[in-house]
């Protein structure tokens, strides 16, 4: 057996992208189909996500109370949460492209049932099973993505593969939800317009996925029926579970990133009641949307810094102490900065104020996110490590919610709730004391 790679020489040794392999890839026509049905469906993806958040949260016409926007954000989490353990078994027995060509027609489809119950100006529960739908058809996609990807890269190609694809996925979705955004702000009314839109580029990627030969992707054999694998993975969950209770490390691990997911969670909810209602007039939905736009940027860019900066101090401090540093200073810094713009969301500075609050957060969650996988990764034995992972998934997954419905139950209308001041500095103050305990 070898010996695992030390964490801080993993981390340092992070597979890198290199441009003559990238054009080696898209030389190829499979890869090329296969990369096109993502990047086409994830553009589409993005400007859904814009518009139901235009059409929910930002339509003058609605109110965003927190106990709405938890709902909208309980939707968008569900399918991750629930589908994503028992995805991999249909994938596993269907044939690949099909799936992709049908579930993209089916992701049109739900688009344009979404587009349809938005004219009635319905935001009940027909809009969310319909977004449940669209999104649980998204998860299908991108694991069946993923799973076919080593049966058009091989070798050293699939690390470059691995890295370029999603990235581009990730790029798309961003441009899309960037459009989506631009065509409500340029029109004033462009739900409708985006949400069609997004099915034409739903097709597009079926159209795309129809070009690749049948049975190319795999999968190549079919072991066991498909009752006894959905059983297989609540008892490999199960499993799992007992194997990540019996090592403290990786579970103190997992429970501080689930203490940043709950803070991040109720900041996300307070953010938006922040700029719709406190920060702007609540006839500027459009100024609304666009500081939001602002803020989550700002979170964005914090996880870049952190992705940067956490190979070279984890080599210098270790994962345990850089992990801790981060959640001191980021939840100093982003409830100073919460408290600044809750104090007077009228000034100039709210808006930048709160993107401040965002930048942290969004760092210190990279940074501690990036050491706990890590940790987790060294501690769990390899035949493990998958089912480890999908609980590792649904717990921050919970976590995220767990802050949201906070956020439902105690933010005043405005989201100026002092208390939410104590609530961030609390929970990331007891993910830094778990990693004060010592690994056994």
């Amino acid at each position: 057996m070898s010996t695992p790679q030390p964490i801080n020489e993993r981390l340092t040794d992070q597979p890198r992208v290199t441009w003559p392999e990238v054009k080696q890839l898209l030389r190829r026509p499979s890869f090329l189909a296969l990369l096109g049905t993502r990047v086409f469906g994830q553009l589409g993806d993005g400007m859904v996500q814009a518009a139901l958040t235009t059409f929910v949260l930002f339509s003058p016409e609605s109110q965003a109370t927190p106990s709405k926007i938890a709902v909208a954000f309980a939707i968008l989490l569900l399918p991750y949460s629930i589908f994503g353990p028992f995805i991999g078994v249909l994938i596993d027995r269907w044939p690949r492209e099909r799936i992709l060509i049908f579930v993209s027609l089916l992701r049109a489809a739900s688009v344009v049932l979404i587009g349809t119950v938005v004219r009635t100006g319905d935001e009940g529960a027909l809009l969310g099973l319909a977004v449940l739908v669209s999104l649980g058809l998204g998860r299908f996609m991108g694991a069946t993505l993923s799973a076919s990807l080593p049966h058009v890269a091989t070798g050293r190609e699939l690390v470059t593969a691995n890295s370029f694809a999603p990235t581009a996925g990730t790029l798309a979705s961003a441009i899309g939800g960037l459009i989506g955004v631009a065509i409500q702000t340029a029109t004033g009314d462009g739900v409708i317009a985006a949400l069609t839109l997004s099915a034409a580029l739903q097709l597009c990627a079926a159209a795309i996925a129809k070009t690749m030969p049948r049975d190319l992707l795999g999968p190549d054999s079919v072991s066991e029926g498909m009752r006894e694998q959905m059983r297989a993975v609540v008892s490999q969950l199960t499993s799992g579970a007992l194997h990540l209770a019996a090592r403290p490390a990786a579970l103190r691990a997992l429970l501080v990133v689930v203490c940043h997911r709950t803070v991040f969670g109720l900041v996300t909810v307070m953010a938006i009641v922040l700029v719709r209602n406190g920060i702007n007039l609540p006839s500027a939905s459009n100024a609304a949307l666009g500081d939001f736009a602002f803020v989550v940027g700002a979170a964005a860019a914090g996880a870049f810094i952190g992705a940067s900066m956490t190979p070279i101090l984890v080599g210098r401090m270790g994962t345990r102490r850089w992990s801790a540093a981060t959640l001191l200073i980021g939840g100093i810094a982003s409830a100073a900065l919460m408290a600044i713009t809750i104090a007077a969301p009228e000034s100039p500075l709210a808006v930048y104020t709160l993107m401040g609050c965002g930048l942290f957060l969004g760092w210190t969650g990279q940074c501690v996110k990036v050491c706990s996988d890590s940790i987790t990764q060294d501690a769990v034995e390899d035949d493990h490590r998958g089912r480890v992972f999908s609980i590792y998934d649904m717990a921050v997954n919970v976590g995220l919610v767990s802050g949201i419905i906070a956020a439902a139950e105690f933010l005043a209308p405005d989201g100026r709730s002092l208390w939410a001041i104590g609530y961030i500095v609390v929970v990331l103050a007891a993910g830094t004391s778990l990693l004060r305990v010592p690994r056994k």
